[in-house]
């Protein structure tokens, strides 16, 4: 495999958009946001992108996986934990905290899911924010593949398959996992298939709104995935999703609530 072109710069190049996060989070707590957790932070690339975009911002990243989480690097402003969401500690109360690429899903049970949002609450400053992400709609159940194409440095192409190989909509029980294959004018030069497999819990966007309401955090709101409108400084802007119209027929949304 070409050095460089293993399993997490792919994901981060092809899954993830950290630039666009880390503004919509900006955007939803609508001050002066100065401190993001970012929970099952993998590689902290919304945490390092928060820094870039916030003049004396700061993040705390937690993930179980050490030298996952090392691929921060060395930073003042990032605190990386290695552990569990529900037990690393308390190092600053949060103006954001942040669970995306689905990873909500991790949590299977609602008491558990119930239990980590009053946690997450007791992490968050007067008028802090909670954001994660789901998918739903027509498709949300469907086992099936997606492929999308991504360009990386040095005219390599990157081919990025999304496979849902297990939907139980009984339970709510979903297997998916991420393929990825790269070549340069023909030439393979990276293949890994199973890149990461997931066993998640898709939890819909009404089950995700009530536990948020039930662990006293309020204003529960769902937004695109994506700012609605960036101005020439950079600045987002969002505004709630309130026709189900809004919405395709599959979808991609962040569920946000507020500590009063």
């Amino acid at each position: 495999m070409k050095r460089g072109l293993d399993r997490h710069t792919l994901y981060e190049l092809c899954v993830q958009s950290p630039r666009h996060a880390a503004m919509l989070l900006r955007a939803i707590h609508a001050g002066s946001p100065s401190v993001l957790r970012e929970d099952f932070a993998g590689t902290g690339a919304v945490s390092r992108e928060w820094i870039r975009q916030i003049r004396g911002g700061r993040a705390i990243a937690i993930d179980h996986d050490k030298a996952t989480l090392a691929r921060i690097g060395r930073s003042t402003r990032i605190r990386p934990i290695v552990g569990d969401v529900m037990k690393a500690p308390l190092v600053a109360r949060a103006d954001a905290i942040f669970v995306g690429n689905f990873s909500i899903g991790e949590i299977h049970t609602r008491g558990a899911l119930v239990a980590y949002l009053k946690k997450c609450a007791s992490r968050l400053a007067r008028g802090g924010i909670f954001v994660c992400d789901t998918y739903g709609g027509q498709s949300a159940f469907k086992v099936g593949s997606v492929r999308r194409q991504h360009h990386a440095p040095g005219g390599v192409r990157v081919t990025y398959t999304w496979e849902q190989r297990e939907a139980d909509p009984l339970t709510a029980m979903v297997v998916n996992a991420i393929h990825f294959r790269a070549d340069r004018a023909g030439d393979v030069v990276a293949d890994i298939a199973d890149a990461f497999v997931y066993h998640w819990r898709l939890w819909s966007v009404p089950e995700l709104r009530d536990a948020m309401l039930e662990a006293g955090l309020g204003d529960a709101a769902v937004y695109n995935q994506l700012p609605d409108a960036v101005d020439s400084e950079g600045n987002a802007y969002v505004e709630p999703v309130e026709d189900p119209d809004e919405l395709g027929e599959s979808f991609i949304v962040c569920v946000s609530a507020r500590r009063a």
